[in-house]
């Protein structure tokens, strides 16, 4: 009995949400004649359905909420139809398919001023921010010294470029050949994402014609969980150090994850790491 409650007032929204969203297009936005008899804002429900590709009794049954089922794509249709950003669109899913859809992946560049800031805070902890392609987009003075990112121009300052084609981080990275086609495998649930993004299969390009181990490894096609837990880095003048390490989600809609490091609990090298970040 509940379950039918939630239903009902789950479709009574859908319809509401969908009266709204129809009403707040002006027809001359989409390319229709305003006229001069409309008798209702926005658009009618048949213009609505043609934008759609469906049948006009199909969309009206839809916004009267009756029990109808409707497909992934009639619902991408529709969210374009009504101009729906990604906010609402994921709304639309929730209340007809009790579900939030599949977020295309895309390469974003921006990083939140907040993220920043709190980057500059955590001065012992080397942390960075990148997208969904891996393009390191921030990072703060720990992780400078000690992944090396400014030594690479804009277009290159890639994790997975540089995992694979910066000799410095190779030596950073402990048990390189272990760790690495690890990282990949992690990576490639990201590039499963992404679909057919052309900057992603750019770098995947470059790095097949510039990397035999990358070219090696991608073949296998493993998939790995999100990197996290325990690595031991090897710095210079320290020796190698085991930092635990994590990546947070700042941003799931734009695919932006903050990644921490942070020297293991009871580490013995943790004041010397930490004198070792201010030296110049």
């Amino acid at each position: 009995m509940a379950q039918t409650r939630t239903l009902a007032r789950t479709r009574q929204e859908l319809a509401e949400f969908l009266r709204t969203r129809r009403e707040r297009i002006a027809p001359e936005t989409v390319g229709l004649p305003a006229g001069t008899r409309r008798r209702t804002k926005g658009l009618r429900r048949e213009e609505v359905a043609a934008l759609s590709g469906v049948g006009v009794t199909w969309y009206t049954w839809l916004e009267q909420g009756r029990e109808i089922g409707v497909s992934a794509t009639f619902l991408d249709n529709l969210a374009r139809a009504l101009q729906l950003d990604a906010a609402e669109r994921r709304h639309l899913f929730l209340l007809a398919h009790q579900r939030p859809p599949v977020e295309p992946g895309r390469t974003w560049c921006q990083v939140p001023s907040l993220v920043t800031r709190l980057m500059r805070d955590l001065t012992t902890r080397p942390s960075y921010v990148m997208n969904l392609r891996w393009d390191v987009l921030a990072w703060n003075a720990a992780a400078a010294r000690v992944f090396g990112f400014e030594r690479q121009p804009a277009e290159y300052r890639n994790l997975l470029w540089m995992l694979f084609t910066d000799d410095a981080l190779r030596r950073v990275i402990a048990d390189w050949p272990t760790q690495a086609p690890r990282i990949l495998s992690s990576f490639r649930r990201d590039h499963a994402r992404a679909g057919d993004d052309p900057a992603i299969g750019q770098l995947v390009s470059e790095l097949n014609a510039h990397s035999f181990e990358f070219r090696q490894w991608w073949r296998r096609h493993e998939v790995d969980a999100p990197c996290q837990g325990v690595r031991t880095l090897d710095l210079p003048d320290l020796g190698k150090i085991d930092f635990e390490h994590t990546s947070l989600i700042v941003d799931e809609g734009r695919h932006l994850r903050l990644v921490v490091y942070a020297v293991r609990e009871g580490e013995a090298q943790a004041d010397a790491f930490a004198s070792w970040l201010v030296e110049t």
